[in-house]
């Protein structure tokens, strides 16, 4: 088998192959949706039964995550399959006792070889025995080359993933840098707004600087957002860095993604400003669309 390319794949796709020579003929076809680990379904002839534990073997070299159904079928060229088995033993048997009845009770002994092959077990159909290695050996191309088009089918879907993901993380950290220039201008407003209603309601202009910087420092300290906007731009960056990296990564972005909603939450939460509130709001709505599209994630 060749070594893989390493990229994303998503968990949904589509493979089939067909392989057959002078005497039979293995058709594969298999199908994959979502599923936290991997689950392998294969439908398969009684006749092939022998087989199922070496298709698994093959499965799992290419698929870590996903419900995977494989039905695989099975037909041979040939009309006749069976042959049939004379058993000298038994029909030895049977003509002597017959002569041995004609003697004992004096009769005539009109034995004969259509009599004689009437009897059970003289003559036998039996089902021809194929060949397990020549069997395998075509099941192997089968069921790998269905492996190898489902790769293909999902690694072309987790492309336009990683793709889409991208433009949604990217555009998040633009969002995330946003706030994180909006947040300073707060606590001036803030300092500012103070400052005039305190004038306005004592008449006072010579307002007291520690006062008032007592108060603007524990409403800074309730807004302020900076360890949350800083986590939240590394998990971004971590995730892209992961998107980039390649393949079987779904449940490390899962866990990224719930980091990255509890950072938007804090950030909504701390929020005393409507921009940052509905910028926090659109945060946590792109970031429930990449959790769903994560779950599509080997």
């Amino acid at each position: 088998m060749k070594e893989r390319e390493i990229m994303l794949k998503s968990m949904t796709g589509f493979g089939r192959c067909e392989k057959a020579d002078a005497e039979r003929k293995v058709v594969v076809e298999m199908k994959a949706v979502n599923h936290r680990y991997l689950d392998i379904n294969i439908k398969i002839p009684k006749k092939l039964s022998f087989y199922e534990a070496g298709i698994r073997s093959i499965l799992k070299k290419y698929l870590s995550r996903g419900k995977v159904d494989v039905f695989i079928s099975y037909e041979e060229h040939q009309e006749n399959s069976v042959c049939v088995k004379y058993n000298e033993t038994i029909a030895k048997e049977y003509y002597d006792n017959l002569k041995k009845m004609a003697a004992t009770f004096e009769i005539k002994d009109d034995i004969t070889v259509s009599v004689l092959a009437s009897y059970p077990e003289v003559f036998t159909l039996e089902e021809e025995q194929s060949d397990e290695q020549e069997i395998w050996h075509l099941i192997e191309e089968a069921v790998t080359g269905a492996c190898t088009q489902m790769v293909e089918s999902r690694s072309q879907e987790g492309e336009h993933l990683r793709k889409d993901l991208s433009d949604k993380l990217n555009g998040m950290l633009l969002v995330v840098y946003t706030i994180e220039e909006k947040s300073p201008q707060l606590v001036t407003e803030y300092r500012e707004k103070i400052r005039s209603k305190v004038e306005e309601l004592l008449g006072d202009t010579m307002v007291e600087e520690s006062i008032l910087a007592t108060e603007v420092t524990v409403y800074a300290d309730k807004i302020c957002v900076d360890e949350e906007t800083v986590r939240l731009k590394s998990h971004i960056e971590n995730m892209l860095l992961c998107l980039n990296q390649g393949e079987e990564v779904g449940r490390r972005l899962d866990f990224i993604a719930q980091e990255m909603n509890r950072e938007a939450n804090t950030i909504l939460s701390k929020a005393n400003n409507i921009d940052i509130t509905n910028m926090a709001i659109d945060l946590k709505t792109e970031i429930e669309k990449i959790r769903e599209q994560i779950q599509n994630i080997e």
